[in-house]
């Protein structure tokens, strides 16, 4: 009997719900000076806005390019997030680390089944139960300690 490839192994359990990398989190101080910077200079779109109280974060989701370049109707999108509240994790994770990449997310169809198949393979959620998330989505994340030292989101869209 074969080994299984390392291009699969392990990862059909997750496979049916893992749908795409949904966005890119990056920490920054001033949101407003971070939009500017993204539509002025980069041309991107600021496609949502919104205030999380219950993470302490200012957040906007941005667009880049007119859509997904593999042919989806899903454009590549970076998640801004600023800190409203110093003891946020956004404030912590600047202080640390200074603005930059914190997190990177995939969506998923099923936040529930994807968090039962990882707790199964002995990986650490940060949330017990999935929390709110930009736009109404519910959200949980992987331990970067269980990935390879990167925050990984998982968001099921709502709706």
């Amino acid at each position: 009997m074969s080994e299984p490839s390392h291009e699969t192994a392990g990862g059909e359990a997750l496979a049916p719900f893992l749908l795409s990398v949904d966005h890119v989190g990056l920490a920054v101080p001033d949101l407003d000076a971070a939009i500017a910077f993204h539509r002025d200079v980069l041309g991107h779109r600021v496609v949502h806005e919104e205030t999380n109280a219950e993470q302490g974060v200012r957040e906007a989701m941005v667009a880049v390019g007119p859509a997904d370049p593999h042919g989806g109707d899903q454009p590549t999108m970076l998640q801004l997030l600023a800190p409203t509240d110093p003891g946020s994790t956004i404030a912590r994770f600047l202080e640390r680390h200074g603005p930059g990449l914190q997190q990177l997310a995939y969506r998923v169809n099923d936040l529930e089944a994807a968090s039962a198949v990882l707790r199964g393979r002995g990986l650490r959620l940060l949330y017990d139960q999935p929390r709110r998330g930009t736009a109404g989505s519910r959200i949980n994340f992987i331990h970067p300690k269980d990935a390879g030292g990167v925050l990984v989101e998982l968001v099921e869209p709502a709706g």
